[in-house]
Protein backbone atom coordinates (compact mmCIF):
# COMPACT_ATOMS: atom_id res chain seq x y z
CA UNK A 1 0.00 0.00 0.00
CA UNK A 2 1.27 2.80 -1.03
CA UNK A 3 0.32 7.15 0.71
CA UNK A 4 1.25 10.23 0.38
CA UNK A 5 2.05 12.26 3.80
CA UNK A 6 2.84 15.46 4.83
CA UNK A 7 4.81 16.07 8.45
CA UNK A 8 3.91 18.35 10.60
CA UNK A 9 4.97 20.10 13.48
CA UNK A 10 3.40 21.61 16.77
CA UNK A 11 6.64 22.49 18.63
CA UNK A 12 6.55 19.37 20.48
CA UNK A 13 8.46 17.35 18.80
CA UNK A 14 9.69 14.05 20.54
CA UNK A 15 12.42 13.07 17.94
CA UNK A 16 15.66 14.87 17.68
CA UNK A 17 15.78 16.77 13.99
CA UNK A 18 12.00 15.93 13.15
CA UNK A 19 10.94 19.57 12.54
CA UNK A 20 13.72 19.58 9.83
CA UNK A 21 12.33 16.44 8.02
CA UNK A 22 11.12 17.24 4.30
CA UNK A 23 7.02 17.86 4.07
CA UNK A 24 6.02 15.28 1.82
CA UNK A 25 6.65 11.84 1.30
CA UNK A 26 5.28 8.78 -0.18
CA UNK A 27 4.84 5.86 2.16
CA UNK A 28 5.08 2.21 0.93
CA UNK A 29 3.83 -0.84 3.76
CA UNK A 30 6.38 -3.66 2.71
CA UNK A 31 4.87 -5.93 5.29
CA UNK A 32 3.28 -5.57 8.69
CA UNK A 33 4.76 -3.09 10.99
CA UNK A 34 7.70 -2.17 8.74
CA UNK A 35 7.20 0.83 6.07
CA UNK A 36 9.84 2.44 3.65
CA UNK A 37 9.51 5.95 3.16
CA UNK A 38 10.70 8.76 0.12
CA UNK A 39 11.20 12.13 0.66
CA UNK A 40 9.53 13.61 -2.19
CA UNK A 41 9.94 16.65 -4.70
CA UNK A 42 6.78 16.76 -6.06
CA UNK A 43 4.25 14.34 -7.82
CA UNK A 44 4.89 14.37 -11.62
CA UNK A 45 1.32 12.51 -12.79
CA UNK A 46 -1.53 10.35 -11.32
CA UNK A 47 -4.31 8.93 -12.79
CA UNK A 48 -6.26 5.52 -12.82
CA UNK A 49 -7.00 2.77 -15.23
CA UNK A 50 -9.55 0.27 -15.94
CA UNK A 51 -7.29 -2.12 -13.79
CA UNK A 52 -4.48 -0.19 -12.17
CA UNK A 53 -3.49 3.32 -10.01
CA UNK A 54 -0.94 4.97 -11.65
CA UNK A 55 1.76 7.26 -10.34
CA UNK A 56 5.20 9.15 -11.14
CA UNK A 57 6.62 10.68 -8.27
CA UNK A 58 9.73 12.67 -8.12
CA UNK A 59 11.62 11.44 -5.20
CA UNK A 60 14.46 12.95 -3.37
CA UNK A 61 16.79 9.59 -3.77
CA UNK A 62 15.84 7.81 -6.48
CA UNK A 63 14.32 10.28 -8.93
CA UNK A 64 11.34 9.98 -10.76
CA UNK A 65 9.61 6.47 -9.38
CA UNK A 66 6.80 4.87 -10.88
CA UNK A 67 4.16 3.51 -8.38
CA UNK A 68 1.11 1.28 -9.87
CA UNK A 69 -1.06 -0.08 -7.10
CA UNK A 70 0.15 1.75 -4.79
CA UNK A 71 3.53 -0.58 -5.02
CA UNK A 72 6.85 0.93 -6.37
CA UNK A 73 7.48 -0.54 -9.61
CA UNK A 74 11.36 1.31 -10.59
CA UNK A 75 12.66 4.48 -10.10
CA UNK A 76 15.24 6.11 -12.53
CA UNK A 77 18.29 5.73 -10.01
CA UNK A 78 18.46 2.06 -9.86
CA UNK A 79 15.97 0.47 -12.19
CA UNK A 80 18.58 -0.93 -14.84
CA UNK A 81 19.94 -3.06 -11.73
CA UNK A 82 16.44 -5.03 -12.30
CA UNK A 83 16.09 -4.92 -15.76
CA UNK A 84 19.70 -5.70 -17.18
CA UNK A 85 19.27 -8.70 -14.72
CA UNK A 86 15.79 -9.79 -16.15
CA UNK A 87 17.04 -9.79 -19.85
CA UNK A 88 20.48 -10.46 -20.31
CA UNK A 89 21.29 -13.46 -18.65
CA UNK A 90 18.38 -15.50 -20.55
CA UNK A 91 19.34 -13.33 -23.47
CA UNK A 92 23.32 -14.08 -23.25
CA UNK A 93 23.02 -17.76 -22.48
CA UNK A 94 20.81 -18.79 -25.42
CA UNK A 95 22.87 -19.71 -28.90
CA UNK A 96 21.03 -17.22 -30.89
CA UNK A 97 18.27 -15.20 -29.45
CA UNK A 98 16.03 -13.29 -32.35
CA UNK A 99 12.25 -13.80 -31.21
CA UNK A 100 11.69 -12.69 -27.77
CA UNK A 101 8.36 -12.42 -25.86
CA UNK A 102 7.36 -9.94 -23.01
CA UNK A 103 5.09 -10.89 -20.39
CA UNK A 104 3.86 -7.60 -19.35
CA UNK A 105 6.41 -4.35 -19.54
CA UNK A 106 4.82 -1.46 -19.88
CA UNK A 107 6.97 0.44 -18.87
CA UNK A 108 9.37 0.00 -21.56
CA UNK A 109 12.88 -0.67 -19.92
CA UNK A 110 12.31 -4.63 -20.97
CA UNK A 111 12.33 -4.08 -24.39
CA UNK A 112 14.92 -1.35 -24.12
CA UNK A 113 17.36 -4.03 -22.82
CA UNK A 114 16.36 -6.45 -25.11
CA UNK A 115 16.59 -4.07 -28.17
CA UNK A 116 20.37 -4.06 -27.74
CA UNK A 117 20.90 -7.32 -28.42
CA UNK A 118 22.55 -7.27 -32.18
CA UNK A 119 20.68 -10.68 -32.33
CA UNK A 120 17.41 -10.32 -31.92
CA UNK A 121 14.98 -9.34 -34.79
CA UNK A 122 11.51 -9.46 -33.42
CA UNK A 123 10.22 -8.31 -29.94
CA UNK A 124 6.30 -8.91 -28.88
CA UNK A 125 5.52 -6.83 -25.60
CA UNK A 126 2.16 -7.97 -24.45
CA UNK A 127 0.63 -6.02 -21.21
CA UNK A 128 -3.02 -6.19 -20.45
CA UNK A 129 -3.11 -2.45 -19.47
CA UNK A 130 -2.90 0.03 -22.61
CA UNK A 131 -3.39 2.75 -19.91
CA UNK A 132 -0.33 2.14 -17.92
CA UNK A 133 1.51 1.87 -21.55
CA UNK A 134 0.27 4.86 -23.41
CA UNK A 135 1.54 6.82 -19.55
CA UNK A 136 5.10 5.58 -19.65
CA UNK A 137 5.50 6.35 -23.46
CA UNK A 138 4.55 9.65 -22.50
CA UNK A 139 6.50 10.25 -19.03
CA UNK A 140 9.35 7.69 -19.49
CA UNK A 141 11.82 9.71 -21.56
CA UNK A 142 14.70 6.91 -21.55
CA UNK A 143 12.82 4.33 -22.43
CA UNK A 144 10.78 6.14 -25.42
CA UNK A 145 12.81 5.32 -28.38
CA UNK A 146 12.28 1.67 -27.39
CA UNK A 147 8.69 2.43 -28.23
CA UNK A 148 9.23 3.60 -31.57
CA UNK A 149 11.95 0.54 -32.72
CA UNK A 150 10.89 -1.12 -35.81
CA UNK A 151 11.67 -4.45 -34.11
CA UNK A 152 9.03 -4.05 -31.35
CA UNK A 153 5.62 -5.19 -31.53
CA UNK A 154 3.00 -3.74 -28.71
CA UNK A 155 0.21 -5.96 -27.99
CA UNK A 156 -2.71 -4.88 -25.55
CA UNK A 157 -3.69 -8.27 -24.64
CA UNK A 158 -3.74 -10.65 -21.29
CA UNK A 159 -0.60 -12.39 -21.39
CA UNK A 160 -2.40 -15.90 -20.57
CA UNK A 161 -5.00 -15.36 -23.55
CA UNK A 162 -2.26 -14.25 -26.51
CA UNK A 163 0.07 -16.97 -25.79
CA UNK A 164 -2.73 -19.54 -25.78
CA UNK A 165 -3.69 -17.88 -29.16
CA UNK A 166 -0.45 -17.81 -31.00
CA UNK A 167 0.95 -20.72 -32.77
CA UNK A 168 4.34 -18.61 -33.18
CA UNK A 169 7.33 -19.67 -30.94
CA UNK A 170 9.59 -17.61 -29.22
CA UNK A 171 13.59 -18.32 -28.50
CA UNK A 172 12.99 -16.31 -24.94
CA UNK A 173 10.01 -15.78 -22.83
CA UNK A 174 10.34 -12.90 -19.98
CA UNK A 175 8.18 -12.54 -17.34
CA UNK A 176 8.10 -8.97 -16.18
CA UNK A 177 5.21 -9.11 -14.81
CA UNK A 178 3.60 -7.35 -11.42
CA UNK A 179 4.12 -8.95 -8.03
CA UNK A 180 1.48 -11.70 -7.03
CA UNK A 181 -0.54 -9.92 -4.80
CA UNK A 182 -4.40 -11.00 -3.64
CA UNK A 183 -6.90 -10.05 -6.04
CA UNK A 184 -4.24 -8.76 -8.28
CA UNK A 185 -4.54 -9.43 -12.66
CA UNK A 186 -1.31 -11.42 -12.46
CA UNK A 187 -0.93 -13.91 -10.02
CA UNK A 188 -2.54 -16.90 -12.69
CA UNK A 189 0.44 -16.12 -14.69
CA UNK A 190 3.25 -17.96 -12.08
CA UNK A 191 1.19 -20.57 -11.89
CA UNK A 192 2.40 -24.95 -12.87
CA UNK A 193 -0.52 -24.97 -15.16
CA UNK A 194 0.19 -21.97 -16.90
CA UNK A 195 3.91 -22.66 -17.25
CA UNK A 196 3.37 -25.96 -18.37
CA UNK A 197 0.24 -26.11 -20.82
CA UNK A 198 0.25 -22.80 -21.94
CA UNK A 199 3.85 -21.27 -21.76
CA UNK A 200 6.76 -23.80 -22.49
CA UNK A 201 4.72 -25.11 -25.50
CA UNK A 202 5.61 -21.67 -26.79
CA UNK A 203 9.54 -21.84 -25.90
CA UNK A 204 11.35 -23.40 -29.12
CA UNK A 205 13.96 -26.65 -28.76
CA UNK A 206 16.50 -24.96 -26.41
CA UNK A 207 14.47 -21.92 -25.24
CA UNK A 208 15.17 -19.77 -22.16
CA UNK A 209 12.36 -18.52 -19.75
CA UNK A 210 13.34 -16.09 -16.85
CA UNK A 211 10.95 -14.32 -14.76
CA UNK A 212 11.05 -11.85 -12.01
CA UNK A 213 10.37 -13.43 -8.84
CA UNK A 214 9.58 -11.08 -6.05
CA UNK A 215 11.82 -10.43 -2.81
CA UNK A 216 14.65 -12.88 -2.87
CA UNK A 217 16.28 -11.55 0.92
CA UNK A 218 17.23 -13.65 3.86
CA UNK A 219 13.56 -13.20 5.09
CA UNK A 220 11.50 -12.05 2.28
CA UNK A 221 12.59 -14.80 -0.51
CA UNK A 222 9.96 -17.23 1.79
CA UNK A 223 7.09 -14.78 0.09
CA UNK A 224 7.06 -16.10 -3.43
CA UNK A 225 10.81 -16.35 -4.47
CA UNK A 226 11.50 -20.00 -3.37
CA UNK A 227 7.65 -21.50 -4.00
CA UNK A 228 8.04 -20.02 -7.85
CA UNK A 229 11.74 -21.53 -8.08
CA UNK A 230 10.21 -24.82 -7.00
CA UNK A 231 7.44 -24.25 -9.62
CA UNK A 232 9.71 -24.04 -12.25
CA UNK A 233 11.71 -26.93 -10.98
CA UNK A 234 8.45 -29.18 -12.03
CA UNK A 235 7.96 -27.85 -15.29
CA UNK A 236 11.73 -27.57 -16.68
CA UNK A 237 14.79 -29.52 -16.72
CA UNK A 238 17.03 -26.56 -15.69
CA UNK A 239 16.33 -23.78 -13.26
CA UNK A 240 18.96 -20.92 -12.08
CA UNK A 241 17.64 -18.70 -9.02
CA UNK A 242 19.61 -15.52 -8.78
CA UNK A 243 19.42 -12.26 -6.85
CA UNK A 244 20.59 -8.51 -6.52
CA UNK A 245 20.11 -5.69 -4.44
CA UNK A 246 17.49 -3.18 -5.37
CA UNK A 247 18.12 0.25 -3.30
CA UNK A 248 14.67 1.44 -3.86
CA UNK A 249 13.30 -1.73 -3.08
CA UNK A 250 15.19 -2.18 0.55
CA UNK A 251 15.13 -5.62 -0.15
CA UNK A 252 17.50 -8.26 -2.43
CA UNK A 253 15.10 -9.26 -5.38
CA UNK A 254 15.14 -12.32 -7.46
CA UNK A 255 15.01 -13.53 -10.77
CA UNK A 256 14.53 -17.53 -12.35
CA UNK A 257 15.89 -18.77 -15.50
CA UNK A 258 14.91 -22.05 -16.73
CA UNK A 259 15.23 -24.22 -19.51
CA UNK A 260 15.10 -28.00 -20.76
CA UNK A 261 18.53 -27.11 -22.11
CA UNK A 262 21.67 -26.85 -19.58
CA UNK A 263 22.95 -23.23 -18.93
CA UNK A 264 26.76 -23.89 -19.31
CA UNK A 265 28.10 -20.62 -19.65
CA UNK A 266 31.30 -19.46 -17.48
CA UNK A 267 31.96 -15.85 -16.77
CA UNK A 268 34.18 -15.18 -19.19
CA UNK A 269 32.22 -16.74 -22.06
CA UNK A 270 29.44 -13.93 -20.51
CA UNK A 271 31.67 -11.12 -20.67
CA UNK A 272 32.88 -12.04 -24.03
CA UNK A 273 28.66 -12.32 -25.56
CA UNK A 274 28.52 -9.47 -23.46
CA UNK A 275 31.14 -7.69 -26.16
CA UNK A 276 30.33 -9.36 -29.00
CA UNK A 277 26.11 -8.94 -29.02
CA UNK A 278 25.14 -6.13 -26.85
CA UNK A 279 25.26 -2.77 -27.95
CA UNK A 280 26.49 0.22 -25.52
CA UNK A 281 27.93 -0.75 -22.33
CA UNK A 282 26.10 -2.26 -19.30
CA UNK A 283 25.92 -0.54 -16.07
CA UNK A 284 25.27 -2.82 -13.74
CA UNK A 285 25.70 -6.83 -14.99
CA UNK A 286 29.16 -8.81 -16.80
CA UNK A 287 29.99 -12.01 -16.53
CA UNK A 288 31.53 -12.03 -12.76
CA UNK A 289 28.54 -10.27 -11.14
CA UNK A 290 26.18 -12.89 -12.85
CA UNK A 291 28.63 -15.58 -11.20
CA UNK A 292 28.09 -13.98 -8.19
CA UNK A 293 24.35 -13.08 -8.62
CA UNK A 294 23.92 -17.15 -9.09
CA UNK A 295 25.21 -17.76 -5.48
CA UNK A 296 22.72 -17.26 -2.72
CA UNK A 297 23.18 -17.40 0.61
CA UNK A 298 23.44 -20.66 2.75
CA UNK A 299 20.36 -19.49 4.31
CA UNK A 300 18.40 -19.17 1.11
CA UNK A 301 19.85 -22.08 -0.86
CA UNK A 302 18.92 -24.27 2.18
CA UNK A 303 15.40 -23.02 2.11
CA UNK A 304 15.00 -23.30 -1.88
CA UNK A 305 16.09 -27.14 -1.68
CA UNK A 306 13.70 -28.01 1.33
CA UNK A 307 10.69 -25.98 -0.65
CA UNK A 308 7.85 -27.95 -1.28
CA UNK A 309 4.52 -25.90 -2.32
CA UNK A 310 3.81 -25.59 -6.01
CA UNK A 311 2.45 -22.19 -7.38
CA UNK A 312 -1.27 -23.28 -8.39
CA UNK A 313 -4.26 -20.98 -8.43
CA UNK A 314 -5.69 -23.24 -4.97
CA UNK A 315 -2.31 -22.57 -3.57
CA UNK A 316 -1.39 -19.77 -4.40
CA UNK A 317 1.18 -17.24 -1.95
CA UNK A 318 0.86 -13.53 -2.29
CA UNK A 319 3.43 -11.22 -1.28
CA UNK A 320 2.82 -8.93 1.39
CA UNK A 321 -0.43 -6.07 0.66
CA UNK A 322 -3.30 -6.14 -1.28
CA UNK A 323 -2.19 -3.77 -4.09
CA UNK A 324 -5.05 -0.75 -3.00
CA UNK A 325 -3.11 2.51 -3.49
CA UNK A 326 -4.46 5.26 -1.18
CA UNK A 327 -5.75 8.18 -3.58
CA UNK A 328 -3.67 11.04 -3.49
CA UNK A 329 -5.63 14.10 -2.79
CA UNK A 330 -6.66 16.76 -4.76
CA UNK A 331 -5.71 19.46 -2.38
CA UNK A 332 -2.40 17.61 -1.62
CA UNK A 333 -1.40 17.46 -5.58
CA UNK A 334 -1.86 20.84 -6.16
CA UNK A 335 -0.22 22.63 -3.43
CA UNK A 336 2.93 20.09 -4.45
CA UNK A 337 2.58 20.47 -7.94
Amino acid sequence: MGDISRTRCNGNATVPGECRRKSFWYEEEIEQDLRWCYALNGILHSGESQYQDIALLDTKPFGKALVIDGKLQSTEIDEFIYHECLVHPALLHHIKPETIFIMGGGEGSTAREILRHKTVERVVMCDIDEEVVDFCRSYLVANREAFFNSRLKLVINDARAELEKREEMFDVIIGDLADPIEDGPCYQLYTKSFYESILKPRLKEDGIFVTQAGPAGVFSHTEVFSCIYNTLRHVFKYVVPYSAHIPSYADTWGWIMASDSPFTLDSEELDSRIRQRINGENRYLDGKTFASASLLSKAVRKSLDKETQVYTEGTAKFIYGHGTCHKIRSGLLQEMN
